[in-house]
């Protein structure tokens, strides 16, 4: 299984740091018995691990070296390699930079490594051989993609994706999926048809589906929290249970540093 971790992009929501904001410290992790800060990306990371991933790819801007320095070749049990995305074309374009590693018969996990999400095995409970959303409740779904879906049981039927829909009708928004290496050729050979070409997944996928594709979702997610914004920072925080990093120069937490952001976390109903 491969784990695909689109980490081109520039955070201009939680901006300025000094390093790119994958690497962002939110809590600690032990290396041996010394107590090291554990990344933000590390969470996902983790949790590809946990599914089955043994190769990741990495895909990161030019400028973005320090995530190459900080992972290197290997993660535990997974191996790592790098895919470039010049210019910041959407997550669609992200997630297709990693296509030339992957075989279509071999299954794939997509997250975004500034997220941190419970359940841990959530990744575990998606179905595999297509494409299949783990979702989970928003108390603003207008500010992500809201996912409305059909039937009962574990394993739920997607009709359509809202992207940043207000009004949205359903507060379940997705925040990874699992899918097929075939899929994914499906996806990338409809996006490259399409003009303007999808910056957005959910709308590439609601134009693969109308096309006779079927796609699934499980309402597994407990807790979604988008570190990528001050505020879903300070809820990682508070649920993880540790205290703000002080900040060496001025002695203040980063939220002091960088000021009041917009409301934009994750809030589980």
């Amino acid at each position: 299984m491969w784990g695909i971790i689109p980490a081109a992009g520039i955070g201009s929501r939680i901006q300025p740091l000094a390093f790119s904001k994958e690497l962002l410290p939110v809590g600690g992790r032990l290396d041996g018995r010394t107590e090291r800060p554990r990344a933000v990306s590390e969470y996902l990371v983790d949790r590809m691990v946990l599914a089955g991933a043994r190769k990741l790819c990495f895909v990161i801007s030019p400028g973005k070296s320090d995530i190459i320095e900080y992972y290197k070749g290997r993660v535990g049990p997974a191996q790592v390699c790098y895919a470039v995305q010049e210019e910041p074309l959407g997550l669609c374009d992200s997630i297709f930079r990693a296509l030339p590693f992957i075989p279509p018969d071999e299954e794939i996990v997509v997250g975004l490594p500034d997220t941190v999400w419970f359940p841990e095995d959530g990744l575990v409970r998606l179905p595999g051989g297509g494409l299949s959303f783990l979702l989970f409740p928003v108390v603003t779904p207008e500010l992500f993609d809201a996912v409305v879906t059909d039937g009962d049981g574990e394993v739920l039927s997607v009709r359509e994706i809202q992207v940043k829909q207000q009004g949205a009708a359903s507060h379940w928004v997705w925040g990874a999926f699992k899918l097929s290496g075939a899929v994914l050729r499906e996806l990338h050979a409809l996006w490259l048809t399409r003009e303007p070409r999808d910056p957005y997944l959910g709308t590439l996928v609601n134009a693969w589906m109308e096309r006779g594709g079927h796609a699934t979702a499980v309402r597994a997610g407990e807790a979604y929290m988008d570190v990528g914004t001050l505020h879903g920072y300070r809820e990682a925080v508070r649920r993880l249970g540790i205290s703000e990093p002080v900040s060496t120069r001025t002695g203040n937490t980063l939220a002091d540093a960088h000021g009041d952001f917009p409301l934009e976390a994750q809030e589980p109903v």
